[in-house]
């Protein structure tokens, strides 16, 4: 009965949530009175309209570049941001490298890339990943530096090894960790591509935007903001149910 309410509760809040934005922006376009500001309801038919036509295929692309990035930046960042938390003799003598190179904006190689690389998928994923590798790099590496020693001290007397103390220790206690670097890097993940999607790209809904403002085309214009928007929010809420299936023990701790 209790989990029925809570669920009703977020539902009821989601929905509110929505109504309130929709209502922000009615009243915003309504104030400025600007055909670059449609009304809700016209940007939603407009999304509807194109999400039938072309919007479904740079939809479709834009999904592939943020997925794959995310997964090459996890599969390279989660294990050795465990590995340098595990041992800080090597993390003390790799730390000023990462320290040197995390504050620099990766979107500067963004021309290198281009040229390098080419104007297709290539170029688009290695700078999304090269961004968001070092946000799930550094967390992960200090949620296993900060992990507490008794758990790894208590599996390391019944006789465990390497392999068992990441698979059995540090890798669990990490995922809620590695899951918000993952909710962070998706932000990111999803500024970067519009950003990339900009520049000498036909495809992906960065194009499509500006494609439409350049048309001057604002419901369409709004249409793949919308569709932008809808995509984020979906990934997030996949995040956020592999956090609660993943992480079901933190959930009944607490």
């Amino acid at each position: 009965m209790q989990q029925g309410h809570k669920t009703t509760g977020k539902t009821f809040a989601f929905l509110s949530s929505v109504v309130i934005l929709l209502l922000i922006w009615w009243l915003v376009s309504l104030i400025l009175k600007n055909p670059a500001v449609p009304p809700p309801l016209d940007a939603l038919k407009s999304f509807v309209s194109a999400i039938q036509r072309e919007l479904f295929t740079h939809l479709g692309v834009s999904l592939y570049r943020v997925l794959v990035s995310l997964f090459l930046a996890t599969i390279m960042g989660v294990p050795l941001g465990i590995f340098l938390g595990k041992n800080p003799e090597i993390d003390e003598k790799i730390a000023p490298m990462i320290y040197l190179t995390y504050p620099i904006p990766k979107v500067v190689f963004m021309p290198i890339f281009l040229i390098v690389l080419g104007i297709g998928d290539t170029s688009k994923i290695v700078l999304i990943t090269l961004i968001t590798f070092y946000q799930i790099l550094v967390t992960t590496r200090d949620a296993a530096k900060n992990l507490e020693k008794e758990y790894v001290l208590s599996v390391r007397s019944l006789g465990a090894g390497s392999w068992e103390l990441y698979r059995h220790v540090y890798l669990p206690g990490c995922l809620p960790a590695i899951l918000t670097s993952l909710r962070l890097g998706l932000g990111t993940a999803m500024a970067v591509l519009f950003l990339a999607e900009t520049y000498a790209t036909q495809t992906g809904i960065g194009f499509f935007i500006m494609d439409s403002l350049s048309r001057m085309n604002y419901e369409g214009m709004f249409a793949g903001i919308i569709a932008m928007g809808l995509m984020g929010f979906i990934l997030y809420l996949m995040l956020d149910g592999a956090e609660k299936v993943l992480c079901a023990w933190k959930q009944r701790a607490s």
